[in-house]
């Protein structure tokens, strides 16, 4: 397992990273859901993803965790937090997400649980855990 993630770790997360962002711009750019507040904090913390993890998959930099890491997990939490207040919208600040499309709305609801916070949140999630063990790896 260690050798696959010495080997393999950076190129998943960026793929991850590739794959995640590649999304959020299909959701809006093609079928035109507007991303509403909590989105686009998710979005300001994924994309540079895409650079960083890019840049140290072609060094094999592990040590990129220190940098990347932060970005995935407050990400995570901003996932994790979107999620909530999806599924409990009464919970949800009056003062959060008054402008333009509120962060309860639900534009894409597959399988009736999967949403748009659910994927970003697990992105967010497998890049922190591959993250994790990378910079183990790298010790």
């Amino acid at each position: 397992m260690k050798s696959l993630i010495d080997r393999f770790g950076l190129y998943f997360a960026w793929i991850v990273s590739l794959i995640a962002t590649g999304g959020s711009l299909y959701f809006s750019e093609v079928l035109g859901f507007v991303p509403c507040v909590l989105c686009w904090y998710q979005r300001i913390l994924m994309y540079p993803l895409i650079i960083l993890l890019g840049i140290a998959t072609y060094r094999q930099d592990k040590k990129i965790s220190i940098y990347a890491l932060p970005l995935a997990l407050i990400g995570l939490a901003i996932s994790l937090y979107h999620i909530f207040i999806q599924i409990f919208p009464h919970l949800a600040s009056e003062a959060s997400c008054k402008a333009g499309v509120p962060c309860t709305a639900d534009s894409l609801n597959l399988f009736g649980f999967i949403t748009i916070p659910m994927l970003a949140g697990a992105a967010f999630l497998l890049i922190s855990i591959t993250l994790v063990f990378t910079q183990k790896s790298a010790k």
